[in-house]
C-alpha cells in the first residue's frame, strides 16, 4: 500500500483551518478504501512567516517541495504584506517553477446549494474551466520608471508563445473529447492584435486534430456574460492566464459561495509536483472564527488523489461532499450556522457511507 507524500502549505487566515479539515478528508479516504496513506510535511510559509523573514518561502523552497508527491495549499495573503508580495513571492514561484501549466477549475452547482443565478439548479450549470498558468500576462516582465514623480510610468508585459499556447489549449481539447465535445475559446483578438490573434490561430489550427471537437471562439467579454446569462451552454472553457483568472472566479460565484471554489495547478507530463488549493483567499474578515467552509478544500482533495491515481477515493471523496452540500450541516456563507469543523466531521462521517442515493 503505497504512502503519498504532500507537502503541506497552510499559509495565511482561514487556510490553516480548511486545510486541517481537508488532510482529516484525505486520511479517512485512505482508511475506508484501504489503499493509502497520507505522510505530510507540513511548511509554515505565510506572510507571517515574510514579516519574520523578508521571504515567502527560503531559498530552497522549490528542492524541499520537489521531494513530494503533491502540494496541499490553503491560502496565501494578509493585511500587512502587499499582495503583489505575497503572490510573487509564493504561489506563483511554485506555478512556473514546477511548469504548472494547466489550472483546472471546476465550476459547478451543487445540490442543496443555492446559486445567486435564479434559474440555476444542481446539474444545470457544470463547466470545466482550463486557464493557462504559467505564462500570459502574469509572467511578471516589466518595471516603473521615473518612480514618485508625475511622469512615473509602469510597464508590464505579456507573453504568449505557441507552444504555451497548444499545451493547454491540446489539454482542454483532450477534456472536451472527453466530456461533450464542446469547448469555448475565450480571446480578444479584435483589441489585441498580436498575442490574441496568435491564441486563435494555435486553436484553428488544433481544432483539425479533434474534428470531433466543436469550437466555438467568444471575445472574453461577451463570455463573461455568458457565464451569467446562459451558464448552461457552456461545457469546457479554454482562456489564457488573466482571462481564465477572471472567469473562474465570476464561475465560483455561481456556485453559491467561494467556498465552493477548487482549483488544481496541474504539471500534467508529472514531471514535478502539482498543486491543489482552495481558491477562496485567506479571508481575515473571518480568520479564527472557525465558520469557514471547508468545501473546496475538500474538493481540491479529491482534486489531489484523482491526479495521483486514487480514482475511486476521489470518488468517495466529491459522494461525501455532494451528500453534505444536500443534507447540511452547513457553514454561514450557505446559510447555515455550522462550524468549519462540524461540516468537516460530517464529510468524514459521509466517507463511511458511500455514494449519494
Amino acid at each position: 500500500m503505497p504512502t503519498y507524500r504532500l507537502a503541506v502549505i497552510p499559509g495565511d487566515g482561514i487556510g490553516k483551518e480548511v486545510i486541517a479539515v481537508g488532510l482529516d478528508v484525505l486520511r479517512q479516504a485512505g482508511r475506508v478504501t484501504g489503499r493509502f496513506g497520507i505522510e505530510t510535511t507540513d511548511l509554515p510559509w505565510s506572510c507571517e512567516y515574510y514579516l519574520a523573514r523578508g521571504t515567502m518561502m527560503p531559498a530552497d523552497g522549490l528542492s524541499v517541495l520537489a521531494e513530494h508527491d503533491a502540494i496541499y495549499l490553503g491560502a496565501v495573503g494578509f493585511p500587512g504584506v502587499p499582495d503583489h508580495v505575497s503572490l510573487r513571492g509564493l504561489l506563483i514561484p511554485v506555478r512556473q517553477g514546477f511548469d504548472q501549466y494547466i489550472n483546472l477549475r471546476p465550476v459547478r452547482v451543487l445540490d442543496g446549494v443555492a446559486s445567486p443565478l435564479r434559474d440555476s439548479r444542481a446539474g444545470k450549470i457544470d463547466i470545466c474551466c482550463v486557464r493557462e498558468n504559467t505564462e500570459g500576462e502574469y509572467v511578471g516582465i516589466g518595471g516603473r520608471f521615473k518612480r514618485g514623480t508625475p511622469d512615473e510610468t509602469a510597464v508590464e508585459t505579456s507573453i504568449f508563445t505557441r507552444r504555451g499556447i497548444d499545451r493547454v489549449a491540446r489539454f482542454a481539447f483532450t477534456q472536451a473529447r472527453n466530456r461533450s465535445h464542446r469547448l469555448a475559446s475565450a480571446t480578444k483578438s479584435n483589441a489585441l492584435q498580436y498575442s490574441m490573434v496568435l491564441w486563435d490561430e494555435v486553436i484553428a489550427d488544433l481544432a483539425s486534430e479533434f474534428p470531433d471537437v466543436e469550437v466555438t471562439r467568444y471575445h472574453v467579454d461577451a463570455l463573461a456574460a455568458r457565464f451569467v446569462t446562459n451558464p448552461q451552454s457552456l461545457d469546457v472553457v479554454v482562456a489564457s492566464n488573466l482571462f481564465g483568472d477572471i472567469l473562474t472566479d465570476l464561475g465560483a460565484s455561481l456556485q453559491g459561495s467561494l467556498g465552493l471554489a477548487a482549483s488544481g495547478n496541474l504539471n500534467p507530463e508529472r514531471r514535478f509536483p502539482s498543486m491543489f488549493e482552495p481558491v477562496h483567499g485567506s479571508a481575515p474578515d473571518i480568520a479564527g472564527r472557525g465558520v469557514a467552509n471547508p468545501l473546496a478544500a475538500v474538493w481540491a482533495g479529491a482534486m489531489l488523489l484523482d491526479h495521483l491515481g486514487e480514482t475511486g477515493a476521489a470518488r468517495l471523496v466529491m459522494h461525501a461532499m455532494e451528500r453534505v452540500a444536500r443534507q447540511g450541516p452547513h457553514t454561514p456563507d450557505l446559510h447555515g450556522t455550522a462550524s468549519t469543523r462540524e461540516v468537516g466531521t460530517a464529510v468524514v462521517t459521509a466517507l463511511g457511507v458511500g455514494s449519494p442515493d
